[in-house]
């Protein structure tokens, strides 16, 4: 397999950017079903989608959104809230990978470091919707990855990890060397499937560079290999793999938050009217409490900010169509409920 990367500029004139998201790119199709419904009568009384086994299900809408993932969702939210933005990436040679492309380029995100392998398709996952939730059919292709070198005083500012597939396990070691040489760039990590999958032990010299790190609960307690439930608890002991600032949600109950010194808890933001699909919410949350740090806001004011765009982009199809600027955002802000505030707990 050959692959073709995208330079498009001399590096030696690459601007320093504020966030460059890294993952992987995928093409999103939502199905929204109608003949369907939920079942608990499990060991784990966990929801499960239910059909009709060997039957002709009826579905009311299709839309396909190309250019999305965990990373790219990131990149999308930062690049709306007026940060300099680029994504490193990987896509098939396929039409779908060009379309990523000429969308980010459209939107001023910079696509010097998306890698092209023409002999791969791009991924693409189907999504089943059916009222407010979803269920995820996850679609990756293993890349040959490879992680750009910056030229001195370049590196940017902040990069924002997510999603990649199952032989990436040398990349991240790549992408924690290059942070331990390059202080002055700091790492947001929020894990994909695989990456929780693989535990604290595997990817243990990233965690030890990562800024901040973002998880929900569930997810919490299988990196940790705990059954742990107190919040505090889980919070300390996952900054002790080295993380500066853990924020850890969990559903309707909000966000909580350690830096070491100080437990917060912030609340969800008000959904205006019911959310249409949740696709998204916890990538708009993630990324845009980093870019309040990103601004030198504190704790607090990132807690602030982050739910907004969650409620936000949960009132659309996709996890990109609802992200709002930075006007749009304080402008929630200034019309708040009276006790939407984070508080140390």
């Amino acid at each position: 397999m050959t692959d073709e990367n995208l330079n498009k500029k001399d590096s030696n004139n690459e601007e320093r950017l504020d966030f460059v998201g890294i993952g992987d790119a995928v093409t999103d199709t939502f199905i929204e079903l109608m003949d369907a419904w939920i079942e608990t009568d499990n060991p784990e009384q966990k929801q499960e989608l239910c059909m009709r086994f060997g039957d002709k299900i009826p579905y009311s809408k299709e839309v396909t959104i190309k250019g999305t993932g965990n990373a790219l969702n990131a990149t999308n939210a930062a690049n709306m809230l007026g940060l300099k933005t680029g994504i490193i990436t990987d896509i098939g040679g396929d039409e779908n990978g060009q379309a990523i492309i000429d969308s980010f380029n459209k939107k001023g995100i910079d696509t010097t470091h998306i890698t092209k392998h023409p002999e791969t398709e791009t991924n693409h996952n189907f999504i089943l919707r059916f009222k407010a939730e979803r269920t995820i059919l996850v679609q990756h292709y293993e890349y040959d990855y490879s992680f750009p070198e910056y030229p001195e005083g370049q590196a940017p500012k902040w990069f924002y990890l997510s999603s990649l597939s199952n032989n990436s396990i040398p990349h991240h070691h790549t992408i924690a060397n290059f942070l331990k040489k390059h202080p002055e760039t700091k790492l947001a990590f929020q894990p994909g499937t695989f990456q929780i999958k693989l535990g604290a032990e595997e990817l243990a010299d990233l965690y030890r560079v990562t800024e901040i790190f973002f998880c929900n609960k569930e997810e919490a307690q299988r990196i940790l290999k705990t059954k742990e439930v107190n919040m505090k608890e889980l919070l300390k002991k996952m900054r002790n793999l080295g993380p500066k600032i853990v924020a850890i949600s969990d559903g309707p109950r909000g966000a909580y938050v350690f830096n070491g010194e100080e437990f917060w808890h912030g609340p969800m933001y008000p959904d205006p009217v019911p959310p249409v699909d949740r696709t998204g919410a916890g990538d708009s949350f993630s990324a845009t409490f980093t870019v309040a740090i990103a601004k030198g806001k504190s704790i607090e004011e990132a807690l602030m900010w982050g739910p907004i765009n969650s409620m936000s982009v949960v009132q659309y199809i996709g996890a990109q169509e609802g992200h709002l600027t930075e006007e749009q955002l304080l402008k929630y802000l200034d019309e708040r409920p009276e006790d939407y505030k984070p508080n140390k707990f």
